[in-house]
């Protein structure tokens, strides 16, 4: 049998132990959530197609419900140390066969997630390109190219993604920072309204309306609050890496609950500032649904200057 027991040979590469500590995973558990990706891209839909001003409020009822599964999850990562998340932890309790059930169901997940991440990825670089090179680049050539990198990153060592996805987080961060900053002082607090952040306004959906040329249809609350969670999509990975981490009993729960409780504040607090850069509620919802693309890219280029908006621009990428 030792010829096919794999962790026996000497001939093959193993993941490598001890190799990151707590900023690592977190590095590698947050930016699977991709502030940015997850502003940029959730909230406009959140907002236009949802719950409309109660959007952030959908992202504070995310982190209370998402804080109770972690202190689970966190449990179980303490007694159970393996790469294989959810497939692991569930073998561990209700038997392979639904262990096996389950990560061939995360594994279809995971596919679409990054096939829908792969074709934002070409729609914001051909944006980028054309902006700049007046090149119109078919979306399938940006997409291989993103898959390429993607491949040989997660070929190399751990620690090689750890540090290219740490220095894009923290600019990630910064560039947010800076987004909602311009909006704050350019309005000087005026546009934000409490209602955003009232946790019953979640359920509330958006009302069909017209807001000038724009026809706007009644929305479902289900969408907004579905968009919240969506959100933290990335940070239950972080068992993933607990045979490569230096102390996986204690950095696993740790990372676990300090990304779930510090997305969702930073969440919150972002979103809020998107939905207050508009002068109107009525604005707001119109921008989100008929030029989501735009929703924090045109805020951030009328406060903050085009260096901002060509730098979010080019951070979509990364992220």
């Amino acid at each position: 049998s030792g010829k096919y027991e794999v962790t026996a040979r000497g001939d093959i590469h193993k993941l490598h132990g001890k190799a990151i500590g707590l900023p690592g995973v977190l590095f590698l558990t947050v930016t699977g959530a991709a502030p940015i990706s997850a502003m940029l891209f959730n909230v406009p839909i959140g907002v236009g197609y949802g719950n409309g001003l109660g959007a952030p409020a959908a992202f504070l009822v995310a982190t209370i419900v998402l804080l109770l599964f972690s202190v689970g999850y966190a449990a179980m990562a303490r007694k159970v140390t393996a790469v294989g998340g959810f497939y692991s932890f569930i073998s561990q309790g209700l038997g392979r066969e639904v262990g096996m059930s389950a990560g061939i169901g995360s594994l279809a997940c995971y596919s679409l997630f990054e096939a829908s991440l792969t074709g934002l990825f070409a729609f914001f670089g051909n944006l980028w390109i054309s902006q700049h090179l007046g090149i119109n680049v078919p979306w399938i050539v940006l997409a291989l190219a993103m898959i390429v990198v993607i491949a040989t990153l997660a070929y190399r060592d751990v620690k090689v993604s750890a540090r290219l996805l740490g220095i894009a987080l923290i600019l990630e961060v910064i560039m947010l920072v800076i987004f909602s900053l311009g909006v704050i002082f350019a309005h000087g607090g005026t546009n934000f309204s409490g209602d955003s952040l009232n946790m019953f306004k979640v359920f509330t959906p958006v009302a069909e309306q017209t807001v000038g040329t724009v026809a706007i249809p009644a929305g479902a609350a289900a969408v907004g609050i579905f968009m919240a969670f969506w959100s933290w999509v990335g940070f239950e990975m972080a068992p993933n890496y607990a045979e490569e981490s230096r102390d996986p009993k204690r950095i696993i729960p740790q990372s676990l609950l300090i990304s779930v409780i510090g997305l969702g504040l930073f969440y919150t607090f972002v979103s809020w500032c998107a939905v207050a850069a508009y002068p109107t509620e009525a604005d707001m919802v119109a921008k989100a649904f008929s030029d989501g693309v735009n929703f924090f890219l045109t805020p951030i280029q009328s406060f903050v200057g085009g260096w901002g908006y060509q730098l979010m621009s080019l951070l979509i990428l990364t992220s």
